[in-house]
């Protein structure tokens, strides 16, 4: 092999080992960036902000300041093809100008042919050829021959779908060429597709796909899945006979439910088709992001056919090629939500995580990557926090930004037959209601129970649903306790019925170098004289706590 040769195949190889990947380490998997594991502590910015680097100039210094480390920013496809086939990348290069200025990395947005279903950030080529790219087609009212054109490009067209592509590959092979230092970090292919106001698409290819089979691998998934599928998808084919071919119709029901899963398939095949595009030209992680669905709606008053909870079976099997499915989660059950989307086949990742200055945000954060081995949290429209969540964002990123290696050595393990870490916070019902009694977790040798209410502030001046926090083992006796709002008791786990008491517990930071700097010795009244690890309720803190048995 010519010394040219081979420096050529060195120099491919480090970028390949370079590039953000995913691993899987135990039950979880991390997003590792240069080599090494990191937790996306990020913030998603409003949906115009990243067309303009003039707009953004006064903001990136506050997103560096509130401890963000990845910015999710979007690229739209009317900015980078204004012409078809010509590309203008300057929004994207600009874009990571700021990011790199800032020592932030990058998580791109494409908003191709739909963004929270619609086509409005489509090119004006496309906007205009409706022959070309024609539109989707609502359910046809009663006595009319069809249905009312939407803005929403059809998920049938294979025009657009291969222009879609063509851009998107673009982009990616743009990246490839100018971002060898890695600063974007993954990509999200489209933006909570679905159809609305209908449960499917009607018009000739629509109605022509609905009237054909169900592809073999969906019931493939469906018959050889077991509990593993999702039960709302497994109780709709079983209610009409599990069966194994047919067209939709017969193997889901002609209902808005069947329709939907319809839908979901057709959705997902085209994005699979984008995705596999761009991952030809450099496959970062690429993840699909969803809007939910609330209790009671119909398919169609939400985005039907998107990546919801009960449909995440479909997706998984139409578009294989996609690492991850992401939920967008502005309701107030986020626990219940989040758990949903962490399964052994999909890591949790939380693009959007309601807005900036909603109080819960930083409990959901420290929930998620504590409880859930989420590799990376995100509030929406970051850049617009008011001062009081920019406080409680800074303080909570600045206490997970030093326990990121903890926590990231834990995710996924396991100790003594329990978990080296668990997230706590209230959990919060759809119509709000907070569910704020102690909750138990077994961690190492001891049994933690947590609860949500601050004994020594009064409880009408208490908001429980921001109570949250984490708990990880760093040693046989030894814990990390970090949050707010939380008062943490402990016994022996296990047949073990030994009394368990506070060796010591010291507040503290990690230094930039990863060192535990400690400050006060809480063994006194802090503590209730032994009795609780206390995190007040004003502050996010981390305490040191060793831990001991005696009878």
């Amino acid at each position: 092999m010519g010394l040219a040769l081979a420096a050529l195949l060195l120099l491919v190889q480090g970028a390949a080992a370079g590039m953000p990947r995913l691993e899987t380490q135990g039950s979880a998997r991390r997003l590792v960036v240069d080599g090494e594991p990191m937790l996306v502590l990020g913030g998603e910015l409003g949906n115009s902000s990243a067309s303009s680097q003039a707009y953004m100039a006064k903001y990136w210094p506050k997103l560096k300041a509130m401890n963000l480390n990845t910015v999710l920013a979007p690229v739209s496809w009317e900015l980078i093809e204004p012409k078809e086939g010509v590309y203008d990348f300057s929004s994207v290069d600009g874009l990571l100008r700021d990011a790199r200025a800032q020592d932030m990395r990058l998580v791109l947005l494409w908003f191709g042919a739909w963004k929270n279903s619609m086509s409005t950030y489509v090119p004006s080529w496309v906007k205009r050829d409706d022959v070309r790219f024609p539109r989707a087609k609502s359910a046809p009212e009663p006595g009319q021959a069809g249905g009312v054109s939407q803005e929403i490009l059809s998920a049938f067209s294979v025009e657009t779908r291969d222009a879609d592509a063509r851009a998107y590959a673009a982009l990616l092979a743009h990246l490839k060429a100018v971002d060898a230092r890695g600063t974007v970090l993954m990509v999200q292919v489209e933006n909570e597709v679905g159809m609305l106001p209908s449960a499917r698409e009607w018009g000739p290819e629509a109605d022509a796909a609905w009237a054909g089979p169900v592809p073999s691998e969906l019931l493939e998934r469906l018959a050889n899945g077991g509990e593993a599928i999702e039960p709302e998808l497994r109780a709709l084919w079983k209610a009409h006979g599990a069966k194994t071919s047919g067209a939709w119709a017969q193997v889901f029901g002609d209902g808005d439910a069947g329709q939907e899963v319809f839908t979901a398939w057709f959705y997902a095949r085209y994005v699979e088709a984008v995705t596999r595009a761009g991952k030809a030209a450099y496959p970062l992680p690429m993840y699909v992001n969803v809007a939910l669905n609330r209790t009671g709606k119909a398919p169609g008053e939400y985005p039907s056919g998107g990546p919801l909870p009960h449909l995440i079976d479909v997706w998984k099997t139409g578009a294989p090629s996609v690492d991850l499915i992401s939920p967008d989660i502005y309701f107030p059950n986020f626990s219940d939500l989040a758990g949903r989307y962490k399964r052994p086949d999909n890591a949790l990742f939380i693009p959007e995580a309601n807005n900036v200055g909603a109080p819960e945000t930083p409990a959901n954060a420290f929930y998620a990557i504590g409880e859930l081995d989420a590799l990376g949290f995100s509030p929406f429209q970051v850049e617009n926090a008011d001062d009081t969540a920019q406080a409680a964002v800074t303080q909570a990123y600045g206490v997970l930004r030093r326990l990121a290696p903890a926590i990231l050595a834990a995710q996924g393990q396991d100790s003594q037959g329990g978990c080296k870490m668990s997230g706590f916070k209230p959990r919060v019902l759809e119509d709000g209601t907070v569910l704020d009694a102690p909750v138990s977790q077994t961690i190492g040798d001891y049994r933690f129970t947590v609860g949500f209410l601050d004994p020594w502030t009064p409880k009408a001046d208490q908001k429980t649903a921001g109570h949250g926090g984490l708990i990880i083992q760093i040693g046989p006796e030894e814990y990390l306790m970090a949050g707010r709002g939380l008062v943490v008791t402990f016994a022996g786990a296990g047949d073990d019925l030994a009394l368990a008491g506070i060796d010591s517990a010291v507040e503290g930071v990690f230094d930039a170098q990863g060192r535990w700097v400690p400050g006060r010795v809480l063994n006194g009244d802090q503590t209730h004289q032994g009795r609780h690890i206390r995190l007040p309720p004003d502050q996010f803190q981390i305490q040191r706590v060793k831990l001991y048995r005696y009878r």
